[in-house]
């Protein structure tokens, strides 16, 4: 555990921000927020949706959620941090870990309340989301495949809980929830064959120690091909002209990310590639727009 020192007041909110990943957070604040204008709707009323408390609500129930998701999985994963990422441990550095489990048990309450405001469906998946993201800290993401999953799930329950909570133009909602799905899975495996140095130590069981990176990119390699018919079947039963184009602009860096990938073997070049699924989710959000 790195010892802890003193430092400037600054230094501890930038450690703070990052150890919630606020950038993440302001992206998921955005898709929900493009998902309750453009596809939610109606579009003739933007002005009236942004004044629409419930939107604030809900985005900033599942913003305390997602953040206390990212401080227990940094808690559970300190060690193993130090190997992977060490100039980004925050926990021990900047935060006791009683202080941290303790913000995280406070924001899954706020959470979970907020939800249960606006509804009960809201607040039972909030309850599942605080639920998986337990086991995926302490259990899941050491496991193959299963934590990939069970963080993408998450991932696209927060335009599920949408689809649950607003009930209109649910099918719209779904398919984005896949699109973020599938996205989200291959980032997380990509993450796992980046950090698969630290992760081999601790005795954890990802895919990339299991199977080996070969294998490990085949797998990638069938999924991404799964993802991209998925989504153009779905878009072509909905009869959605504009959604298949938009789908058909996002084969362009998806394929770059595919060509990287066959090229890729060191851990620089997989956080390039995790970086990169993060920019095609953003564009796919944004494209929430012209849906």
């Amino acid at each position: 555990m790195v010892a802890r020192q003193s430092i400037p007041f600054s230094a501890f909110t930038s450690g703070f921000l990052r150890l919630i990943r606020v950038q993440n957070l302001l992206i998921v604040v955005l898709t929900q927020l493009l998902a309750r204008l453009f596809l939610v709707g109606p579009k003739s009323e933007i002005i009236k949706s942004l004044t629409d408390p419930t939107i604030w609500i809900l985005s900033l129930s599942t913003v305390c959620i997602a953040a206390a998701g990212y401080i227990i999985n940094d808690y559970f994963d300190i060690k193993i941090d130090l190997i992977n990422k060490p100039e980004r441990v925050v926990i021990g550095r900047y935060l006791k870990r009683r202080v941290a489990m303790g913000v995280h048990q406070v924001l899954n309450v706020v959470g979970c309340l907020l939800g249960l405001y606006l509804s009960r469906w809201v607040f039972l998946a909030d309850v599942l989301s605080v639920s998986l993201l337990w086991f995926y800290s302490a259990q899941f993401k050491r496991q193959p495949l299963i934590g990939n999953v069970v963080i993408s799930l998450l991932t696209a329950l927060s335009l599920v809980v949408m689809a649950v909570y607003y009930r209109q133009n649910t099918e719209m909602l779904l398919i984005y929830a896949l699109f973020s799905f599938g996205i989200s899975l291959v980032r997380e495996i990509i993450k796992d064959m980046q950090d698969i140095r630290g992760d081999a130590r601790f005795g954890c069981r990802t895919l990339p120690i299991v199977w080996g990176l070969r294998r490990t990119k085949y797998l990638l390699y069938v999924l991404i091909g799964v993802f991209l018919i998925s989504l153009f079947f779905i878009a072509n039963s909905l009869h959605n002209v504009r959604l298949t184009f938009i789908f058909g602009l996002l084969l362009f860096p998806i394929a770059w990310l595919t060509y990287r990938l066959i090229m890729a073997d060191t851990r620089r070049d997989f956080g390039y590639l995790s970086g990169l699924c993060k920019l095609i989710m953003l564009m796919g959000v944004m494209s929430m727009i012209w849906a």
